[in-house]
Parts: structure tokens; C-alpha cells; sequence
């Protein structure tokens, strides 16, 4: 048996997350290592590694909560478009990413591992995108 990606250890509790959003099967919450703020990532609480192997109804709830986030980022960066991203290859376990852009040089930013997120302004924002 493989360990727990740190996705499922967020859903668990051992690890802790900005949390914008939570229900049965799946959960948001603010990325440690933001591109953008309000950079979000959508999980869903099963553990697949590859998004297209999730079973059906994990799959469409993951992308209902991504459209219920990406409205809230809407009504909190007025203005900027809501970016999808599925990438992959981060972590080995299926997720969304959805990014608050204005220009195609902030969604196609990439993170800065050299750079500490600011604990802080991450819960000042989950407060914000919280519901």
C-alpha cells in the first residue's frame, strides 16, 4: 500500500489547508504556493491519481465545486477571469487548479518554490473566499 498523498492528509486533518469550500465528496482550498492570490485548488476526497479515472460521480462533483469556487473568485477579483488549470503532475492525486487572471502573463505564471507563502494573507483570503 502506497502512502497518502498530502492531498488526502489535507482531507484528513493531518496536515492543515486555507479551506474555501467543503461538502461530501470534494474540497477547496487556497494553494500554499500561490501563482496569483486566490490561486484555489479543488480536490476531490478520493484519492485517483489521474483525473480522467475518477468515477463518475467523484468526477462531476469535482467539477460542480469548481464552478461554484470560480463564481466566488468571480465576486471577489472583479474584473479578472477565472482560469482552469489540470496539470498533474504535482501531486498523485487528481485536482483543479482555478486562477484569478487579468493578463495571459498571470495565468501562465509560474510558482515561486524559493519564495514562504504568507500564512497570514492565505487566511485573510480563505476568510474572504470562504462559504
Amino acid at each position: 500500500m502506497s502512502e497518502a498523498s498530502v492531498f488526502t492528509k489535507i482531507i484528513r486533518g493531518e496536515i492543515p489547508c486555507h479551506k474555501v469550500y467543503e461538502d461530501e465528496l470534494t474540497l477547496a482550498f487556497l494553494d500554499v504556493n500561490p501563482t496569483v492570490p486566490g490561486h484555489t485548488l479543488v480536490i476531490p476526497k478520493k484519492e485517483v491519481d489521474v483525473l480522467w479515472d475518477l468515477p463518475d460521480e467523484d468526477y462531476q462533483a469535482l467539477w460542480a465545486t469548481s464552478k461554484k469556487v470560480a463564481k466566488k473568485l468571480g465576486e471577489t477579483f472583479p474584473g479578472k477571469r477565472i482560469g482552469v488549470k489540470v496539470v498533474g503532475d504535482e501531486v498523485p492525486h487528481a485536482h483543479i487548479h482555478l486562477v484569478p487572471f487579468g493578463t495571459l502573463e498571470e495565468y501562465l505564471k509560474k510558482p515561486d518554490g524559493t519564495v514562504a507563502s504568507d500564512n497570514q494573507e492565505l487566511a485573510e483570503m480563505a476568510k474572504k473566499l470562504a462559504f
